[in-house]
C-alpha cells in the first residue's frame, strides 16, 4: 500500500501545485475564510468520507476516514488562514486581496493535504483505523482555531496527532524535527498609564505618563537579564509605544503594547509574576494609575518525544529520493497553536524544507516577499504519508 500511495502522490504533484496557488491567489483573513474552506468542503463533495464543518470556533473542518479495518484513530493538521500583509512577490498567483496574503505557507499546507486526504479515501480499505483530517481556521490570530476544536470534543478519540509547517530556511528535500519543547508559547499584554497632564514649563505641576512608561520600558527587559535562568528562553518586546501628543504638552495617558515568548509553563509565570510586580512598583514611584492586560494564548509546543523519535526513525528509513536529510531542528521562538492539540494527544508537529531555488536572500515566514519551493509540497505529503503508514505498519 505504501508504494501505491507514493506513486499516486507523485501522480498529483502539479495537482497540489495547482491547489496552493488557486488558494495565494485567493487568500483570506482569520476568521473570515468563508470561500476558502468552502473550496475545501467542496474538494470532499462526492468522496466517502464523513465531513463536519464549522468546527470550533469558526470555520473548522474535520474529514473523517474511516478504514477497512478496526484500528487506532490519529489527526493530521493543516491551517488555511493567511496574513494581512501586503504581497510583494513577483510570481504570476499573486494575491488579489489586496493587503492580504499567504505569507506562512499555510496555502501550501492545505493544498499537499487535500490531495493526500484523498489518496488515503481512495486506499481506505487497507487501513487498519481511522485518520482524521483537520483542516484548521485562524491559526495566526489568538485565540486561534486549534483550541475550540480541542475544546469541542470532535477529536477526544484521538490516539496520536502529527503536523507539519514549511520554513523558507533549509532547502527542499530537509524535513527537520525537534522533541520536547520546539515552539515557543506566547502572551500580549497592554499597559495603560494615567497620570496628570500640564504644560511643558511646568513639570512640576503634572505627573508624565511618558517618563513612567519609559521606566517600564526599560526596566521589564531586566526581567530576561536579571530574572531569567540564562539557561532558559524569554523574549520580551514592546512593540507599540502610543504616547503623541503635542512638543510642549506633558501627556496624562500613554499605551504601551508588547509580547512575551517562553518554552516553558514555568517560565511563563516567572515572566508574568515579574511584570506584575514592575507594573505595581511604577505606580508607587511615579505616582501613576496602571491598567494591565495580561493574557497568554498560545502554549509552548511540546513534542512528545516517543512520538518524535518514531518519526525521525520513519523518515530516516523512508529510502525515498525527494527526502535528501532528516535532521534536527532547533527551538524555535515563533509560537504555533498546534500547541493545543500535543497539549491533549501525543503528537509531532515537524518542518519542511522549501528555500526557493537559485535565490541569493531568503525572505522568512510573515515577509511580504515569503515564497517557496513548490518540490516541497510533494515533500511534505510524502512525509506525512510515511509517517502514516508507519504507525499503521502498512507496506
Amino acid at each position: 500500500m505504501k508504494n501505491q500511495l507514493m506513486n499516486m502522490l507523485e501522480m498529483r504533484k502539479n495537482e497540489m501545485i495547482q491547489i496552493r496557488r488557486y488558494l495565494h491567489e485567493n487568500p483570506e483573513l482569520s476568521f473570515k475564510e468563508e470561500k476558502t474552506a468552502q473550496y475545501i468542503i467542496d474538494f470532499y463533495k462526492g468522496k466517502d468520507v464523513d465531513i463536519q464543518t464549522n468546527v470550533g470556533n469558526g470555520l473548522g473542518i474535520i474529514v473523517t476516514i474511516e478504514g477497512g479495518k478496526p484500528g487506532k484513530t490519529i489527526g493530521l493538521r493543516a491551517d488555511f488562514d493567511a496574513l494581512p500583509i501586503l504581497e510583494e512577490t513577483e510570481v504570476p498567483f499573486r494575491s488579489k486581496n489586496e493587503g492580504v496574503m499567504h505569507a506562512c505557507g499555510h496555502d501550501g499546507h492545505t493544498a499537499y493535504l487535500l490531495v493526500l486526504a484523498d489518496c488515503l479515501i481512495q486506499l481506505k480499505s487497507s487501513l487498519p483505523g481511522t485518520i482524521k483530517i483537520i483542516h484548521q481556521h485562524a491559526e495566526e490570530v489568538p485565540p486561534g482555531g486549534a483550541k475550540s476544536i480541542v475544546e469541542s470534543g470532535v477529536l477526544d478519540d484521538l490516539d496520536a496527532v502529527f503536523g507539519t509547517h514549511l520554513f523558507p530556511s533549509h532547502p527542499a528535500g530537509e524535513v527537520g524535527y525537534r522533541s520536547g519543547y520546539s515552539m515557543a508559547g506566547r502572551t500580549y499584554f497592554k499597559l495603560g498609564i494615567k497620570g496628570v497632564g500640564g504644560h511643558g514649563s511646568s513639570p512640576h505641576l503634572a505627573n508624565d505618563a511618558i517618563v513612567a512608561g519609559s521606566h517600564f520600558v526599560t526596566a521589564v527587559q531586566t526581567v530576561i537579564s536579571r530574572r531569567l535562568n540564562p539557561f532558559d528562553m524569554g523574549v520580551v518586546t514592546i512593540g507599540s509605544f502610543d504616547g503623541k501628543g503635542s512638543f510642549n504638552v506633558i501627556k496624562d495617558r500613554i499605551e504601551i503594547e508588547g509580547d512575551v515568548r517562553y518554552m516553558t509553563e514555568e517560565t511563563q509565570q516567572l515572566i508574568n509574576k515579574e511584570i506584575h510586580r514592575i507594573v505595581k512598583g511604577i505606580e508607587t514611584e511615579f505616582d501613576v494609575q496602571c491598567e494591565l492586560l495580561y493574557m497568554p494564548d498560545y502554549p509552548a509546543l511540546y513534542n512528545d518525544p516517543k512520538m518524535t523519535e518514531f518519526v525521525k526513525n520513519s523518515l530516516q528509513n523512508m529510502n525515498d529520493p525527494d527526502i535528501k536529510q532528516v535532521l534536527e531542528f532547533p527551538m524555535f521562538s515563533g509560537s504555533e497553536d498546534f500547541s493545543y492539540y500535543a497539549e491533549k494527544t501525543p503528537g509531532c508537529f515537524f518542518y519542511i524544507g522549501c528555500k526557493p531555488k537559485g535565490v541569493e536572500k531568503v525572505y522568512f515566514n510573515h515577509h511580504p516577499k515569503f515564497d517557496i519551493d513548490e518540490d516541497a509540497l510533494l515533500i511534505a505529503a510524502k512525509s506525512v504519508a510515511q509517517v502514516v503508514c508507519s504507525f499503521y505498519e502498512l507496506d
